[in-house]
């Protein structure tokens, strides 16, 4: 459940986010409430609303990119003056905004995420399309590396799998994608990567997505703090080249896939070559996919007994 930067935040045409950030997948976008949607009346206290305009000035000046939408998103969280104040505090203090908001969005979804879970990135959403492309009409589905649960939630009314699971290896997503799945009736196993799934469906398995962790160790220490200070460091380290964890999954995913069966993982550009041959040499028929408009690259890799 990597990603290599937060380079996504809300805007009103289509979530993104940077040292602002909130995510989401869609074209439909983050509608960002408008000023007069928050009453402009004094709390019991005596307190008033601030003013738009200092809002995002001081936003701004923290170096929110995108201070007027995360402005508007704050506004529409706080239930008093003196609430807002608190949530512009921490965000000028560097809380990412998802966590402040307790949302992120997602392929048009508004999906909960607790302190210390991954955020879904605004460039996952090539996974989703990517998986739904190559998915046969009700799959058995699995998401490995979880997170909140984003890419199930987002996958679920478009594919309407026969059978669909997730799992991670973090307690906290682990009990966030409980939450976010359970009225899909989807369970969540807690475990490393497919330890924990039912060995009924070893080589019944039809589709596998996984954000898994890619980015390279060295590498970590340069990603913005709302990435390093808020989220689990198990959930973007992807060892000494990034592909650590893929690796594992290329070697398990042939055993556990159904022929036919594929795989979809997040990667970045210049991995993707050295991710390709590491499934081809597992047995699997890697497909490189590139979304410029979101910055994005995937593998699709297809199980095909010769």
């Amino acid at each position: 459940m990597a990603s290599s930067s937060y380079s996504d935040r809300p805007t009103p045409a289509a979530p993104s986010r940077s040292v602002v950030s909130a995510p989401a997948a869609s074209s439909s976008g983050c509608s960002t409430p408008a000023a007069s949607s928050r009453p402009r009346i004094p709390a019991p206290d005596g307190s008033a609303w601030p003013d738009r305009a200092a809002l995002v000035a001081r936003l701004r000046a923290a170096g929110c990119v995108f201070a007027e939408d995360e402005a508007g998103l704050l506004v529409e969280a706080a239930d008093s003056p003196a609430g807002l104040a608190a949530l512009v505090d921490r965000r000028v203090a560097g809380d990412p905004l998802e966590q402040l908001l307790g949302w992120a969005e997602f392929c048009g979804i508004r999906v909960p995420v607790d302190p210390g879970v991954f955020v879904p990135r605004r460039r996952t959403a090539l996974l989703v399309a990517v998986a739904e492309a190559v998915a046969g009409p009700a799959p058995a589905l699995v998401e490995l590396c979880c997170g909140s649960g984003a890419i199930s939630l987002a996958l679920a009314a478009r594919l309407r799998p026969r059978w669909h699971a997730a799992a991670d290896l973090e307690p906290a997503a682990v009990g966030c994608a409980r939450r976010n799945l359970a009225a899909l009736g989807v369970p969540v196993y807690q475990g490393d990567l497919f330890d924990p799934l039912p060995a009924r469906w070893r080589g019944r398995l039809d589709l596998v997505v996984a954000n898994a962790p890619y980015v390279p160790t060295e590498a970590v220490a340069l990603m913005p703090p709302e990435a390093r200070r808020y989220e689990p460091g198990v959930a973007l380290d992807g060892g000494s080249d990034g592909l650590a964890v893929l690796r594992r999954l290329a070697v398990e995913a042939v055993r556990w896939l159904a022929p036919g069966g594929h795989l979809v993982v997040e990667i970045s550009e210049r991995q993707a070559g050295s991710l390709c041959a590491e499934l081809a040499g597992g047995g699997l028929r890697p497909t490189v996919r590139r979304s410029p408009d979101l910055d994005a690259t995937a593998v699709v890799a297809r199980r095909v007994d010769d």
